[in-house]
């Protein structure tokens, strides 16, 4: 598995490129203009890889603002978007040969996720955790206690869990449980 990060928008919202031989799924578009679309779309392209979905966290504009470009160059492509009124029965998905685990963790937003794949012990946290932080509560959908009940639920993930938040830099349980007070 293979993993390239894009650092997009002016609040620096990873949107990650997931591939496996030459398929591929897409984490939060947060391609913010033309230029930041471009060098996802070139990456894609000049790695020949094939696009198998588009997975959200939660629809806050940074972390979907890129959907719509994608979605007119690949209109055929699922987007895989939580509804918390209305939850999927099934919360795992298969993409790219990798086993995708879908993790409703409200508290920043209603409909915030976090995407873990298990056989690599990679979790893309979103705007739920983040390197010794954690996302806002402030903003409309934000709860402060269902946030700390997401937690949690994370904590009990592997100590070796890599985890890919919604910005800012990679970290993993073991680290979050050490340094971060909110875990």
């Amino acid at each position: 598995m293979n993993i390239k990060t894009f650092y997009c928008n002016p609040y620096r919202e990873c949107t990650y490129i997931v591939s496996q031989n030459n398929n591929c799924f897409i984490i939060d578009p947060g391609m913010y203009g033309e230029r930041e679309q471009k060098r996802v779309i070139d990456y894609l392209h000049d790695n020949q890889l094939q696009l198998q979905a588009i997975f959200i966290t939660h629809r806050h504009p940074d972390h979907i603002c890129g959907l719509e470009s994608l979605q007119n160059l690949y209109p055929e492509i699922p987007v895989i978007v939580y509804d918390p009124e209305n939850p999927p029965q099934n919360l795992l998905f298969q993409e790219a040969g990798l086993s995708i685990e879908l993790i409703p963790t409200p508290g920043h937003k209603e409909d915030a996720v976090c995407y873990y794949i298990r056989q690599e012990n990679t979790l893309f946290s979103g705007d739920t955790l983040f390197q010794e932080s954690i996302g806002r509560t402030d903003l409309p959908g934000g709860d402060m206690a269902q946030l700390c009940k997401s937690l949690a639920r994370l904590r009990t993930l592997p100590d070796n869990t890599q985890i890919y938040p919604g910005h800012g830099y990679p970290t993993s349980i073991e680290h979050e449980k050490e340094y971060n007070p909110y875990m």
